[in-house]
């Protein structure tokens, strides 16, 4: 067989009914939702992260009064300021942005993947819960027949005592099964319901149908290749790329902040105790500078917690790759026992 697309896998089993849920979930689901706003919540920033270090110009007005209260003036200007973001602090701040966005990216990516399988799952629950109805409906109506038969085969005295009372309980008994199959039908469809952002079940799904069954299909790749579909994986590679960022704005932080400052300021004297009024403006420009002094010792402690965070973050990293290979690997190995029970599960049928 052809190798399965692991981005579209449940069309393996050829379900047109499965192929329409998969895509109505993964467009109404609320948790996609969700994660999909916050995806375009952090694309926003992300694309603005470098704006607190480009010119900013701020415009105002105020009014001023004397002291004395004998003269009021009106103010306004214009006051400009730009940051160079040295020492890092320009690509930290970029890093932080990036990471987050990439985080959000990986944390949508996770639900969708848990939606699709959350959704694969319940309909073939629900499919199996239906064929199970079926078959103890059957076996019911055959109890019920031969209770009728062994009534008919007592009346000729054909059928030895407490023969029909066993035929009344094998027939309750089969009444009786009928409550699992039905509770775990309504559970399913219940379910279903919540996954496509629904607040009740689809009157269509409580008809029996088909049961899924999956053809001809080969799994591609090997682990290595499998581990780059996780989306877990790149949440923690995301995660490094933001602690990295975090300690760049740290490490800046026990550095001057360099940049231009101007304004421009004009002032109009309004003035009810005096006949005159005069009107002045002035411009100045110059460099900006911002050392940190008495608080010098807490910013260095916060760039070394900063550092032990990224190490942290490294190795979540590692540890979310030495998982991810062992869940490969884990879930390669049953699937190659579940096709080998498979087969011999016909073999004995």
């Amino acid at each position: 067989p052809a190798p399965t697309d692991l981005r579209g896998w449940w069309r393996a089993f050829d379900d047109p009914a499965l192929d329409a849920l998969v895509d109505q979930a993964l467009a109404h689901n609320l948790d996609v939702a969700q994660a999909t706003e916050r995806v375009r919540a952090a694309r926003v920033l992300q694309r603005h992260a470098g704006a607190p270090y480009l010119p900013y110009l701020k415009a105002s007005t105020d009014q001023v009064i004397d002291p004395d209260a004998s003269a009021s003036y009106l103010v306004a200007g214009f006051d400009a300021s730009w940051e160079f973001g040295l020492f890092g602090r320009a690509q930290g701040t970029r890093r932080e942005a990036q990471g987050q966005l990439d985080a959000d990216i990986a944390d949508l990516q996770a639900a969708r993947v848990t939606l699709v399988a959350e959704v694969v799952r319940n309909w073939i629950e629900l499919r199996t819960a239906q064929r199970q109805e079926a078959l103890l409906q059957r076996i019911g109506d055959l109890r019920s027949r031969q209770l009728d038969l062994l009534k008919i085969r007592q009346r000729l005295q054909l059928a030895p005592a407490g023969t029909v009372d066993q035929a009344v309980a094998a027939a309750a008994q089969a009444q009786a099964a009928l409550a699992a199959p039905r509770q775990a039908i309504n559970e399913a469809a219940q379910r279903l319901a919540v996954l496509l952002g629904q607040n009740r079940p689809d009157p269509a799904w409580l008809q029996a149908g088909p049961q899924p069954q999956l053809g001809a299909w080969q799994l591609p790749g090997t682990p290595a290749d499998l581990l780059r579909t996780r989306p877990e994986i790149a949440r923690a590679e995301a995660d490094v790329l933001r602690a990295a960022g975090e300690l760049g704005v740290a490490h800046a932080d026990r550095f001057p902040k360099l940049g231009l400052d101007a304004s421009m300021v004009w002032a109009s004297d309004l003035n009810n105790n005096r006949k005159y009024t005069s009107d002045n403006g002035l411009i100045t420009m110059g460099p900006m500078f911002d050392m940190p002094l008495f608080d010098w010792g807490l910013r260095e402690a916060n760039e070394h917690a900063k550092s032990h965070e990224l190490k942290a973050s490294v190795l979540a990293y590692r540890q979310a790759v030495l998982q991810g290979v062992a869940e490969v690997e884990t879930a390669l190995g049953t699937l190659q026992q579940q096709a080998q029970r498979e087969r011999h599960s016909l073999d004995a049928w």
